[in-house]
Protein backbone atom coordinates (compact mmCIF):
# COMPACT_ATOMS: atom_id res chain seq x y z
CA UNK A 1 0.00 0.00 0.00
CA UNK A 2 1.22 3.55 -0.39
CA UNK A 3 1.03 4.42 2.78
CA UNK A 4 2.93 2.83 5.87
CA UNK A 5 0.36 4.71 8.79
CA UNK A 6 -1.48 2.48 10.60
CA UNK A 7 -5.05 2.81 11.57
CA UNK A 8 -5.49 3.60 15.29
CA UNK A 9 -8.99 2.90 17.31
CA UNK A 10 -10.69 5.94 16.95
CA UNK A 11 -10.48 6.27 13.54
CA UNK A 12 -11.98 2.13 13.65
CA UNK A 13 -14.89 3.71 15.39
CA UNK A 14 -15.76 6.85 13.48
CA UNK A 15 -15.52 4.59 10.53
CA UNK A 16 -17.97 2.12 11.90
CA UNK A 17 -19.84 4.47 13.09
CA UNK A 18 -20.56 5.56 9.66
CA UNK A 19 -21.11 2.34 8.51
CA UNK A 20 -23.53 1.37 10.61
CA UNK A 21 -25.80 4.25 9.70
CA UNK A 22 -25.99 3.12 6.37
CA UNK A 23 -26.18 -0.84 6.76
CA UNK A 24 -29.29 0.17 8.67
CA UNK A 25 -30.77 1.29 6.09
CA UNK A 26 -29.16 -1.44 3.18
CA UNK A 27 -30.67 -3.83 5.75
CA UNK A 28 -34.03 -1.68 5.89
CA UNK A 29 -34.69 -1.82 2.45
CA UNK A 30 -33.66 -5.82 2.61
CA UNK A 31 -36.37 -6.52 4.83
CA UNK A 32 -38.89 -4.45 2.61
CA UNK A 33 -39.60 -7.36 0.02
CA UNK A 34 -39.45 -9.90 3.00
CA UNK A 35 -42.51 -8.22 4.77
CA UNK A 36 -44.32 -7.30 1.86
CA UNK A 37 -43.80 -11.64 0.97
CA UNK A 38 -45.44 -12.53 4.33
CA UNK A 39 -47.98 -9.65 4.37
CA UNK A 40 -46.77 -7.24 6.67
CA UNK A 41 -44.97 -8.76 9.36
CA UNK A 42 -41.84 -11.01 10.08
CA UNK A 43 -41.24 -13.51 12.80
CA UNK A 44 -37.14 -13.36 13.83
CA UNK A 45 -36.67 -17.10 12.90
CA UNK A 46 -33.19 -18.26 12.07
CA UNK A 47 -33.64 -18.33 8.52
CA UNK A 48 -34.68 -14.90 8.26
CA UNK A 49 -31.65 -13.41 10.81
CA UNK A 50 -29.21 -15.70 8.54
CA UNK A 51 -30.81 -13.50 5.65
CA UNK A 52 -30.32 -10.23 7.44
CA UNK A 53 -26.25 -11.19 8.37
CA UNK A 54 -26.05 -12.63 4.59
CA UNK A 55 -27.16 -9.01 3.67
CA UNK A 56 -24.61 -7.38 5.97
CA UNK A 57 -21.85 -9.92 4.36
CA UNK A 58 -22.85 -8.35 1.31
CA UNK A 59 -22.50 -5.01 2.19
CA UNK A 60 -19.20 -5.10 3.99
CA UNK A 61 -17.74 -7.59 0.99
CA UNK A 62 -18.39 -5.93 -1.68
CA UNK A 63 -16.67 -2.94 -0.58
CA UNK A 64 -14.00 -4.56 0.83
CA UNK A 65 -13.02 -6.56 -2.26
CA UNK A 66 -13.91 -3.42 -4.11
CA UNK A 67 -11.28 -0.79 -3.48
CA UNK A 68 -10.82 -1.67 0.28
CA UNK A 69 -13.03 1.09 1.46
CA UNK A 70 -16.78 1.44 2.46
CA UNK A 71 -18.22 4.47 2.47
CA UNK A 72 -16.87 4.98 6.93
CA UNK A 73 -13.46 4.08 5.36
CA UNK A 74 -13.50 6.60 2.84
CA UNK A 75 -14.69 9.64 5.20
CA UNK A 76 -11.58 8.69 7.56
CA UNK A 77 -9.54 7.87 5.08
CA UNK A 78 -8.62 4.24 5.87
CA UNK A 79 -8.03 1.59 3.47
CA UNK A 80 -8.14 -2.17 4.03
CA UNK A 81 -5.91 -4.74 2.46
CA UNK A 82 -3.78 -8.09 3.10
CA UNK A 83 -0.92 -7.33 5.13
CA UNK A 84 1.01 -8.13 1.60
CA UNK A 85 -0.96 -5.09 0.04
CA UNK A 86 -2.84 -6.71 -2.07
CA UNK A 87 -6.44 -6.35 -2.51
CA UNK A 88 -8.63 -8.26 0.13
CA UNK A 89 -10.07 -11.28 -1.99
CA UNK A 90 -13.21 -12.59 -1.11
CA UNK A 91 -12.33 -15.41 0.89
CA UNK A 92 -10.60 -12.94 3.18
CA UNK A 93 -13.19 -10.68 3.43
CA UNK A 94 -15.45 -13.68 4.98
CA UNK A 95 -12.80 -14.78 7.16
CA UNK A 96 -12.32 -11.13 8.56
CA UNK A 97 -16.43 -10.56 8.28
CA UNK A 98 -16.82 -13.77 10.78
CA UNK A 99 -13.62 -12.93 13.39
CA UNK A 100 -15.31 -9.56 13.40
CA UNK A 101 -18.80 -10.84 14.63
CA UNK A 102 -16.44 -12.69 17.21
CA UNK A 103 -14.31 -9.16 18.02
CA UNK A 104 -18.12 -7.88 18.75
CA UNK A 105 -18.96 -10.74 20.48
CA UNK A 106 -16.34 -10.52 23.25
CA UNK A 107 -17.94 -7.47 24.22
CA UNK A 108 -15.52 -5.38 21.72
CA UNK A 109 -12.30 -6.80 23.04
CA UNK A 110 -11.14 -8.01 19.65
CA UNK A 111 -10.80 -4.02 18.64
CA UNK A 112 -9.51 -2.98 21.99
CA UNK A 113 -7.05 -5.78 21.16
CA UNK A 114 -5.32 -2.99 18.71
CA UNK A 115 -4.57 -0.62 21.44
CA UNK A 116 -1.80 -3.53 22.72
CA UNK A 117 -0.70 -4.96 19.65
CA UNK A 118 2.70 -4.17 18.27
CA UNK A 119 1.44 -3.60 14.99
CA UNK A 120 -1.54 -1.99 15.55
CA UNK A 121 -4.12 -4.97 14.67
CA UNK A 122 -7.46 -6.26 16.08
CA UNK A 123 -8.58 -9.62 15.92
CA UNK A 124 -10.12 -10.02 12.93
CA UNK A 125 -6.98 -8.58 11.16
CA UNK A 126 -4.82 -10.89 12.93
CA UNK A 127 -7.45 -13.75 11.93
CA UNK A 128 -7.88 -12.75 8.32
CA UNK A 129 -4.53 -11.73 7.40
CA UNK A 130 -5.73 -7.60 6.60
CA UNK A 131 -4.60 -4.27 8.30
CA UNK A 132 -6.02 -1.02 7.92
CA UNK A 133 -3.98 2.04 6.82
CA UNK A 134 -4.86 5.56 6.59
CA UNK A 135 -4.87 6.94 3.06
CA UNK A 136 -3.30 10.24 3.48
Amino acid sequence: MSSTVRCGLGSRLAAIVYDALVLVAVLFFATVPIVLLHGGAVEHSPLFNGYLVLVAFAFFGGFWTHGGQTIGMRTWHIRLARSTGERVRWRDAALRFLAAIISWAALGAGFWWCLVDREGRAWHDRLSDTELRRTS
